[in-house]
């Protein structure tokens, strides 16, 4: 949900997934169907999987009630202004026992980044909040609960994570020097850096990432089940 160049949806294409890979972004959305078709004739994804795109608005969903068995929406929550209306078409679209990933800035590294620069999040359809844990995990599991005030079974916190320790600095950087300013030379040196870990993610840089993702890592990952009434 929220797909954008596609990066998650072609690695669960990969990984043998049916993947329906979900944005507002036409022209995004194009370059992912693309790259999908690229990856099935290139055999890099395995027989019978099937991937395709589907543009949209995420408060609300074009699909039927139960319609997936997970769901993905990494960095996304913080653009919208009705969080919580799209939380819940993604609880509504998710099958019983099925499951959610959700990703956003982690308040620390984010609250940095605002405090360094009101150009980071001031530009249009940049992030408008910063989400706390607990802020979080309260909006999703709530959201699978009748408005009516009836009793309803609520969505099951499952688990934490961090990532992307290595950005944060890169972030903090960008921020310090301009964040247009992609030819300072710090700015610059630590793209590169990124880069390298992109194409070939040595090993001394999967050490630091490891080291730095619970300690700085810039996306709070949080996952989530939906009851299975059965």
């Amino acid at each position: 949900m929220g797909c954008g160049a596609g990066r998650h949806a072609f690695e669960m294409y990969r990984r043998g997934a049916d993947v329906i890979a979900f944005d507002q972004d036409a022209d995004e959305l194009s370059g992912v169907r693309d790259l999908f078709t690229a990856m099935k004739e290139a055999g890099e994804v395995p027989a019978g999987a099937e991937a395709d795109v589907k543009e949209g608005d995420a408060l609300s969903l074009p699909f039927a009630d139960g319609e997936f068995d997970r769901i993905v929406c990494a960095e996304v929550l913080e653009h919208i202004w009705a969080d919580v209306d799209a939380i819940k078409e993604m609880v509504r679209v998710l099958r019983p026992g099925g499951t959610l990933a959700v990703s956003v800035p982690r308040w620390l590294p984010e609250v940095i980044n605002w405090k360094l620069s009101a150009d980071y999040h001031n530009a249009p359809g940049g992030h408008i909040r910063i989400y706390t844990d607990h802020e979080l995990i309260d909006k999703i599991t709530k959201a699978g609960r009748p408005n009516d005030g009836t009793d309803g079974d609520a969505m099951i916190f499952t688990g934490k994570s961090y990532a992307h320790g290595l950005h944060a600095p890169y972030w903090w950087i960008k921020c310090a020097v301009g964040v247009e300013n992609n030819d300072h030379p710090l700015a610059r040196g630590y793209q590169k850096l990124l880069e390298w870990q992109i194409m070939k993610n040595p090993l001394s840089l999967r050490v630091a990432d490891k080291v730095l993702d619970p300690v700085i890592g810039k996306s709070m990952v949080l996952y989530f089940t939906k009851p299975d009434a059965a």
